[in-house]
């Protein structure tokens, strides 16, 4: 099984140096967001000289990890099989002895996130000169338990891409429903604010969801801003809410492709 990860990797990695303009647009379109939220923040911050005691290093510092944190834990699976589905091409794939999901289409995201982190490297670099965010805050240990924040917040994130996939066996308009959760994503991930900074129901409801588990909580944990009782809190959604997505996912995936054809392809 290693081996087949290993070739799909090589041929995922070449295939991602071919579309280079392609790599260009998602990296700018998810640029787009955090740097306006970054610099009007920054700005009523300012201003105020405080926002609910976030200052505007808080929210510089907050908005830069978080371009990063989206991208480690960023999925674009509906991209890669939707329209697979769509035209019949998914049977090609269906035949192989190993799932197109779990195993291509992960693959697949890696090496999209390789290449565009290192694309992202130098223009973060450039962001930290511009704002100037003091980091002295974030340490060693507090990154180190980031990392199976931010890895169990991908897994998280990709069976909820590969949920609103397997929508493509009954409608085309997948993407449409993609976008709709992508608006309570920028909500209740943090991507729009802060989640400290909404009322209080909407704290609420926003720990509820898995949306912040692979957006605000391992943003937090770097920040070092989480009691020991909220770490475990959150370490225990994301492995709830990875078993449920799990379970959802085979579900979907199962009833899909015993009504899937592909007439015409």
């Amino acid at each position: 099984m290693f081996k087949i990860f290993l070739r799909m990797w090589q041929i995922n990695w070449a295939e991602q140096w071919q579309y280079r303009a392609n790599l260009m647009m998602y990296l700018l379109y998810e640029l787009v967001s955090p740097v306006v939220f970054l610099s009007v923040w920054r700005a009523v911050a300012a201003g105020q000289h405080s926002v609910d005691g976030l200052t505007a290093n808080d929210f510089t510092v907050y908005y830069l990890l978080l371009l990063l944190v989206n991208k480690l834990t960023g999925e674009i699976t509906i991209h890669i099989l939707a329209y697979k589905i769509h035209d019949g091409t998914l049977s090609s794939e269906l035949l192989r002895p190993v799932h197109p999901i779990l195993t291509s289409a992960l693959v697949y995201n890696l090496a999209f996130k390789a290449l565009t982190l290192i694309v992202l490297a130098p223009v973060w670099a450039v962001l930290c000169l511009v704002f100037r965010p003091d980091f002295s805050g974030v340490t060693a240990a507090n990154l180190l338990l980031a990392l199976p924040a931010i890895w169990l917040g991908f897994a998280i994130n990709f069976l909820l891409g590969a949920i609103v996939t397997c929508v493509a066996f009954w409608t085309t308009r997948v993407y449409t429903l993609s976008e709709f959760i992508y608006g309570f994503v920028m909500l209740f991930g943090g991507t729009f604010v802060p989640l400290n900074l909404l009322p209080g129901f909407a704290q609420g409801l926003a720990q509820a969801l898995p949306f912040q588990l692979y957006l605000y909580f391992p943003i937090q944990v770097i920040l070092g801003r989480l009691s020991s009782s909220q770490l475990l809190l959150n370490f225990g959604l994301q492995a709830a809410w990875l078993f449920l997505l799990a379970l959802a996912f085979a579900w979907l995936w199962r009833q899909g492709v015993q009504r899937f054809s592909a007439v015409g392809a």
